[in-house]
């Protein structure tokens, strides 16, 4: 029976698109298990909710695991008027679970919504409209609508203070008005839902927006340079699939593309990279060596879980180091990967202080992301602040030549990225690896560290996590020393 009921998360399927939301209650099946990074994010929403719990002393824990029982248990529950947890509402054929309802006044109750999030979104409101609604039609009487979600400016000191780790945000108003025309939008989805046909939908923004839809084969049989590679294409690419031109060659002339945007397309159809030789020559003189390339991997838990840590900051747990003395000298390789629950900032930082010298530049790809963690670092450890500032100072950018597309080959397909730029210029990637992304090397070092993980498993994903972020600088050697070929 759920499968047919309307919950806020199908509500919500329905407003992004009526095709997701059919599939989502007529053919479950269909839509593929949430990837290990998605389950992630459930994972940390789950450990917010528990500690939302915490704001609300005395409160009752309805148990989620049994559909009709908790629906049950709720209707018992109501007349003790204490909070409750997970209240489950059965309102026809509409259904929501209440993370946090409270009691208030004589006979009224406000609605708590926990998100992970660090401010609110329409997608919430939708989310809490959808609620009152069910509420209300249950008989309950709504006074307010709360949101609670993280406060990223909160430094953890000692045990997690959840009056100071959430902002709760009156969002009554915004709710209310997020809520005219609801009856009617459930009414329509129900016509959908109970059709006998999947609806058929084209490509759209709603395809990532708010989230990324599970249902990619709408996607299949576009070409290998569809309109949607297009770099930054936004708007434009959808604009150009609605008109029907779905590989980038196809782009009418006249079209209004920027000069990247042309450079790729004429790299598409040249089959040939494009090569800025003077602004390559100009960037690769601007380094001075010796040349430290470096790369970080972090973790950023929404909960912090050390002192002196704010929600979602990058945590570093490991850096590649490569150093090149000289333009034609051989890189020597220094890492350093954590090893146990404690904070591994303070002997990350030991161990980089003691291999980065006082002169030449820094090489890193994406400068924004270093620089950050270099400046927290500082931050968090003032004995180093001087240092990480002026290691900051020597940073140089190595994705300033492809994000400029002083360089572009066609099979970056519009990415500036370390992953597309690699293979295209040196002919070697990432392929073959165990661990081929920082996503992935973020979650994989939290299961060793923080899980219960076989020995043999947790030496094989060290070896792994040692080999994926020693080819981040590895690779930045390797790319270097291809644009001094490339820029003769």
């Amino acid at each position: 029976m759920p499968n047919r009921l309307l919950s806020k998360s199908k509500y919500l399927n329905g407003l992004q698109c009526p095709r997701y939301l059919w599939i989502a209650c007529n053919e479950p099946g269909k839509i593929p298990e949430p990837d290990t990074a998605t389950q992630h994010i459930f994972d940390q929403g789950h450990l917010v909710g528990e500690l939302a719990k915490k704001l609300f002393p005395g409160g009752i824990d309805v148990p989620a695991d049994d559909f009709m029982g908790n629906i049950a248990l709720t209707k018992e529950l109501l007349g003790q008027r204490k909070p409750l947890f997970e209240a489950g509402i059965l309102s026809g054929r509409t259904y929501s679970r209440i993370d946090i309802l409270n009691p208030v006044n004589e006979n009224e109750w406000d609605i708590i919504e926990v998100k992970s999030s660090t401010s609110v979104k329409e997608v919430n409101l939708h989310d809490v409209s959808f609620q009152k609604l069910c509420l209300e039609n249950s008989g309950l009487k709504i006074r307010k609508c709360f949101l609670a979600y993280i406060n990223n400016q909160y430094v953890r000191n000692g045990e997690v203070n959840p009056e100071e780790l959430f902002t709760i945000q009156d969002v009554t108003g915004e709710v209310t008005a997020t809520g005219e025309g609801i009856r009617d939008r459930i009414t329509q989805m129900f016509g959908n839902i109970d059709a006998p046909v999947c609806p058929a939908m084209a490509i759209g923004p709603y395809c990532s927006n708010p989230y990324d839809c599970p249902l990619t084969d709408c996607w299949e049989g576009l070409p290998e340079h569809s309109v949607f590679t297009l770099y930054y294409g936004g708007k434009k690419s959808h604009e150009l699939y609605g008109r029907d031109v779905l590989n980038i060659t196809d782009i009418p002339a006249g079209y209004k593309l920027n000069d990247k945007q042309r450079i790729q397309c004429a790299c598409v159809v040249n089959g040939q990279p494009y090569i800025d030789a003077v602004s390559i020559k100009q960037f690769l003189s601007s380094l001075q060596y010796p040349l430290y390339f470096l790369d970080f991997e972090t973790i950023n838990p929404a909960v912090p879980l050390f002192d002196g840590a704010r929600p979602y900051q990058q945590i570093p747990f490991q850096f590649s180091l490569h150093v090149q003395a000289t333009s034609d000298a051989e890189a020597q390789h220094y890492w350093h990967l954590a090893d146990g629950p404690q904070d591994p900032r303070p002997e990350l930082l030991i161990q980089l202080h003691d291999v980065i010298g006082n002169e030449g530049s820094i090489v890193v790809y994406n400068q924004s992301f270093e620089q950050g963690v270099l400046s927290d670092l500082g931050k968090a450890h003032p004995e180093y602040c001087e240092w990480s500032n002026t290691i900051i100072s020597r940073l140089v950018d190595l994705i300033v030549p492809f994000r400029s597309f002083h360089y572009y080959h066609p099979t970056q397909k519009g990415s500036a990225s370390i992953k597309a730029v690699l293979p295209a210029i040196t002919g070697h990637g990432y392929e073959g690896l165990a661990i081929a992304e920082g996503g992935e090397a973020s979650l994989r070092y939290l299961d060793i560290t923080y899980g219960d993980v076989p020995p043999e498993e947790r030496a094989r994903t060290r070896d792994d996590l040692l080999a994926y972020c020693g080819l981040d600088t590895e690779g930045m050697v390797l790319i270097i020393g291809q644009l001094k070929e490339v820029a003769r």
